[in-house]
């Protein structure tokens, strides 16, 4: 049975295919459209989550703890107390000073070839509540420096075995030699039992020349922080909370007179090592080296 539906079933394809074609070309630009829509929302996606890695690895990075030597970031105030700094130093069971010092001796002692000075006598250290070594201002010194100070007679020489008292604390001076050209508190503190962190330290030289020797600087490096005295008179100061640093701060033209001229020096530290440099340099810059060094 023919029944007319009122289509020229000829013209169907070429009207299906026209159709078609406008279909895939609206599906086309819609998909178009949409890969647009989704790449233009893609980049800020994209760059939040770069900047997201790129400040995760920043705090990663910032806040990892440092080693036992460095102790904790400086801050007054709260947070952790002194970070012990036993661990580097556990392979020496017996603290001993065998390492580091050796007993001085009444022999002649002269500088390293750095003009470094190696002998000194060392008062065991003083326990200070210093938890953080951003208070070390130069104030903070001169007044801490004042108030434990085991004599104010600057020109005086302790003697190797004598025991004072300072405060409360009795305490011991040891005469001793450094095999390197700093010398380590923190070595000598552990070798006897003593307090690491927290602690000030009085030191005491006599240089003994044999002319008087004009226009030298005294030049001291100090962790974390120093003073240093010659003859009685203000030479060095090292103030703040520094790292050890060979001629971290220097003196203005001093003379080294002939016969005995007496060093002096106190170092202060709270968390971390503690150590400490002097040497004397000429007007060249050169380290002054004709002297000899003795603990009487």
């Amino acid at each position: 049975m023919n029944v007319d539906l009122g289509f020229n079933f000829q013209t169907m394809p070429v009207t299906g295919e026209i159709f078609g074609a406008q279909f895939q070309k609206q599906q086309s630009l819609q998909k178009k459209s949409t890969m647009h829509k989704k790449h233009k929302s893609f980049l800020p996606n994209m760059a939040l989550v770069l900047l997201l890695g790129l400040q995760t690895g920043a705090i990663n990075v910032l806040g990892q703890t440092p080693g036992p030597p460095q102790g904790p970031p400086p801050g007054q105030g709260g947070g952790r107390g002194p970070t012990p700094i036993d661990v580097p130093i556990q392979s020496d069971t017996t603290r001993s000073f065998n390492g580091y010092f050796t007993p001085a001796t009444s022999a002649k002692k002269t500088p390293d070839a750095g003009g470094f000075i190696q002998r000194w006598l060392v008062l065991e250290p003083i326990k200070k509540d210093i938890t953080r070594n951003n208070i070390l201002t130069e104030s903070y010194l001169r007044t801490t420096f004042s108030a434990n100070n085991f004599s104010t007679d600057f020109t005086i020489v302790p003697k190797n075995g004598d025991k004072i008292k300072v405060g409360d604390q009795e305490l011991k001076w040891y005469a001793l030699d450094s095999k390197l050209f700093n010398f380590k508190l923190h070595r000598f503190a552990y070798a006897i039992k003593k307090p690491q962190n927290g602690v000030l330290f009085w030191v005491v030289t006599v240089i003994n020349c044999p002319e008087e020797i004009k226009n030298v600087r005294m030049a001291a490096g100090a962790n974390s922080s120093g003073m240093f005295w010659l003859n009685g008179e203000e030479a060095v100061m090292v103030a703040g909370d520094k790292d050890m640093v060979v001629d971290f701060a220097t003196s203005t033209r001093l003379t080294l007179k002939k016969g005995k001229n007496i060093v002096r020096g106190a170092v202060i530290n709270g968390p971390g090592m503690i150590d400490f440099c002097a040497r004397f340099l000429d007007e060249k810059g050169q380290p002054v080296k004709n002297f000899t060094i003795s603990t009487e």
